[in-house]
Parts: C-alpha cells; structure tokens; sequence
C-alpha cells in the first residue's frame, strides 16, 4: 500500500478505471512458478468491465454531438453494459432505455431500473442476437428520440480498453507480461486491450476465449461461430481462441470464492480457467511466463437480491 493515496473526483464516472491486479496462489499450485494475475473489473463503480466501454461511448458522443439531455440513450444489452449506461446516466442528466432477454439475472434488471432505467424485454430463447435485432428494429422506426450506441459496433468501446485496461497493465507490470486472456461477448475488452499491449516492445500473446457451444451458460460470453459477430471483432489481434465449456467456468468460479477469496461471475470463471491450462502448459515445458485475465464481474450479481423495504417490523 504504500505509495498509495486516495483520490478526489468530481463524478462517479472519473471512479472508473485503474483497476487492482491480484496474484493467484491456489488455483494455480500446478504452476507454481508461473505468475497469474486477476484484474479485477468488479471494483469499477458500476461493478463490472462494462463501466469503461459505456463511460467512454457516453462521453465520446456528448463531445461531438451525437448525444444531447434530450436524447434518450437506447441499446441492448446483456446486464453489465446496461447497469453501466443506468448509472452514468444518472449521474450525467440523461434518461436511458435498454433492451434485455428476459432471462437476463434479477440482480441487473433490478439494478439497472434503480438508476430510473426503463427495460424493454425481448424474447429469451433469441438470446443476445435476439435483443440486438429488436433494438436495431425499433430505432430504424423511430429514429428521432433516441442516441443507439450499439456497443457492438462502437469504436469507442475497444477504444476505452485501449487506452485504459492495456495501458494500465503495462504501467503495472511492463515487461514481465507474456499472456494476456480475455472473453468474447461484444469482444471491445480483447480488441482493444490487444490493440495495445502488441504496441508493445516485447511480444505478448493474447488469448480470447469463448464457449465451447451455442448453448451455454456462460453469460455474458458469445459463441461466435452461431452469433452475430460484432462489427468492432478483428480475428488478427488474438493469438488464439481457447473454448471453455459451461462447467468448467462454473467450477473455476467456484474455486476462486473457495480458494483466493474472489466471488467472480462464470465468464471470469471461463477466463481464469484458461489461464490457468496456459499457465500449467508453460510450467509443464519449463517456461516462464506472466498471465493477466480479465475478471468482468462479482458473483452476487447473479443472486436475486434482497428486497429493499421502506418500513421495517421490530
């Protein structure tokens, strides 16, 4: 800690960013001599990754005009980039509508409308693609009242991890990096980060992951060769794509809350996990190497959450 201060802002949306990373100890006892380290996402103000994508859509298109206070900012969304958009919205004056599967988790809707958000539910079994279509659908339409960032093609998205999540892991670690291993759901985070840690002078590998079937549940995560594949993907910027099964991600998430102490969401689950096979491929062939993963969220959020009340019974 020392060196460390506390910092004064002006909004919650100048808390984002400038994440810890976290050495892993027991999940990786079968590569001991291999660094993994965990970024922990989570500890953005609105709790996951999906904070520095939203933030830096948001005020990228109040810059130059695209987004105005009488605007309504409409997009799809899984969860995270939904309670991401609700909280700065609040925060900057302006009014947000999402469009989510219905079987998203209670814990984000309930979150995301505490913010004022209004949610616009679209049919679970079409998935994230599902949402995707309605939205587009409904601002070609009706144009006029809305801002559609559309996370999926948004340049700002990678751009944010770009200049924040891969720069922050070369301030903090240089030129000890070797791995780098992310998930594809909009795939910003892994392009972005990618982009500029191959800026760098000493070769870095990056490792998307991606489930290993259409049908998974892995939330958060999209299964590219049966989705509609972002328009801000760029295949060249990973090195490979490792595909994660459901229950691996799961039991991964499980035995980080066991083990380090860290209660993650089963796409950080899925990440870790592929860490770790990198991890112990290298120790088995007598390398050394230093791994970062992306830890998107927190585990409680797939909770259904206690209800607030406004009376108590003594």
């Amino acid at each position: 800690m020392n060196g460390l201060r506390s910092r004064r802002i002006e909004s919650v949306i100048e808390a984002v960013g400038n994440t810890p990373l976290v050495r892993l100890r027991r999940v990786t006892k079968n590569a001991p001599d291999i660094k993994v380290y965990a970024k922990l996402e989570f500890t953005n103000p609105g709790g996951s990754v999906k904070d520095r994508a939203a933030s830096r859509m948001m005020l990228d298109a109040l810059a130059d005009g695209r987004l105005t206070r009488d605007k309504i900012l409409i997009d799809s969304t899984s969860g995270n980039t939904g309670v991401a958009y609700s909280i700065f919205g609040a925060a900057l004056g302006i009014k947000v509508r999402l469009v989510m599967p219905s079987n998203v988790s209670k814990a984000r809707k309930d979150i995301a409308r505490a913010f004022g958000t209004e949610i616009i539910y679209s049919d679970p079994m079409e998935g994230s693609d599902g949402a995707i279509q309605f939205v587009r659908k409904l601002v070609a339409e009706t144009p006029d009242p809305y801002f559609y960032p559309d996370q999926y093609s948004n340049p700002s998205n990678p751009l944010a991890h770009y200049l924040g999540t891969g720069k922050e892991i070369l301030d903090c670690l240089g030129d000890e990096v070797t791995h780098f291993v992310a998930g594809l759901g909009t795939t910003g985070t892994m392009m972005g980060t990618a982009r500029r840690l191959k800026e760098h002078h000493r070769p870095i590998q990056c490792i998307a992951v991606e489930p290993d079937d259409a049908f998974h549940g892995l939330e958060g995560l999209k299964h590219l060769p049966s989705s509609l594949v972002p328009a801000i993907y760029d295949p060249s910027l990973a090195d490979e794509t490792m595909r994660v099964s459901t229950e691996s991600g799961w039991d991964m998430a499980d035995a980080l809350a066991r083990e380090e102490g860290l209660h993650v969401g089963h796409s950080s689950g899925a990440n870790i996990f592929a860490a770790v096979r990198i991890a112990e491929q290298l120790q088995r062939e007598q390398k050394l190497g230093c791994i970062v993963a992306i830890v998107a969220d927190r585990g409680d959020r797939y909770f259904a959450p206690l209800k607030w009340e406004n009376r108590y019974a003594w």
